[in-house]
């Protein structure tokens, strides 16, 4: 895999971090190790805030987001790497500019992602009353795409077999936290600030129709030609050969996608390949105890 971005950074290589808690939530060491900054971070009242649970759609969000503001110009969505464009907020890597760092540079409106639980998000967010696009996928899948992405991803703790991994889920003993207790906070939110909140399922499902109330939450009006071009560019096929969307412009030392490619599948359903019979019995036992009494239900993948 050629890197022809950043080539200084060509032969950097990281080692896995560990998670460190911050108020009960397990956090990679380089987020905890910078918290003042985040938790200091000054927002502006037109930022947009993009909040996702690990591998839960997050990069095909940033894309069709950046390609709304852009009115489907996939040339201006070419001129740098989604992460450089939608910065991570919690985000520092040496020889990386922090999040923080790129975000401070860019022109408003800004448009901004997050893996942090509610709870955890600066509180400037809340106080200019920014807008948040929350996307959630299904336990099941999350928990699969999240195994194949940390054996390739340095930058996240070592992820164990698939029997250690699939029980650290479960045990929400994982990069930012417990995935019951992510989109529950971000569920019983949504009434309380400017929170759209949409599943990865129904984009999968509809794409078109998701890129429309997305549209609608930024208040942009886009012409049907634009709308073609967002849906056409936002397809997996399109972004997993588009070197600014497939992270192949990261070095193999920080991301191995000789191991798992970082677009990977992109299905629904694709937790069938994966969960042995005793431990989907197991899951689905823990699930109903974690999410029976929460108004947030995901559509039927079981």
């Amino acid at each position: 895999m050629e890197l022809d971005y950043h080539p200084e950074l060509r032969d950097l290589t990281i080692r896995r971090p560990q998670l460190k808690l911050l108020e009960d939530v397990p956090l990679p060491d380089w987020v905890v190790d910078n918290w003042e900054m985040v938790k200091n971070f000054q927002a502006k009242p037109d930022d947009l805030l993009i909040a996702t649970y690990p591998k839960s759609g997050t990069t095909w969000t940033q894309e069709i987001v950046d390609l709304i503001n852009q009115n489907g110009d996939g040339k201006m969505c070419k001129q740098a790497p989604v992460y450089e464009r939608i910065p991570f907020l919690e985000f520092f890597m040496d020889k990386y500019p922090p999040g923080i760092e790129l975000i401070e540079k860019m022109a408003s409106p800004r448009v901004i992602k997050t893996h942090l639980p509610i709870q955890l998000v600066p509180k400037s967010f809340w106080e200019q009353d920014c807008k948040t696009l929350v996307v959630a996928r299904n336990a099941k899948d999350c928990l699969v795409s999240h195994f194949h992405y940390q054996r390739m991803a340095q930058l996240l703790p070592e992820p164990g077999t698939w029997s250690e991994f699939f029980q650290k889920f479960m045990d929400g003993q994982m990069s930012w936290g417990s995935w019951y207790d992510h989109v529950k906070g971000w569920w019983e939110a949504k009434n309380k600030h400017r929170i759209l909140f949409l599943f990865y399922e129904d984009i999968k499902e509809n794409r078109r129709r998701e890129i429309l109330k997305l549209a609608e939450f930024m208040e942009k009006v886009l012409e049907e030609d634009v709308i073609e071009k967002i849906v056409h560019l936002s397809s997996f096929e399109v972004m997993k050969d588009n070197p600014m969307t497939n992270y192949t412009t990261v070095p193999i030392g920080v991301m191995d996608q000789n191991i798992s490619r970082f677009m990977r599948k992109g299905e629904v359903g694709d937790w069938k390949n994966h969960f042995t019979v005793a431990q989907n019995e197991d899951f689905d036992e823990h699930y109903e105890r974690q999410m029976g009494h929460s108004s947030l239900k995901f559509r039927n993948v079981l």
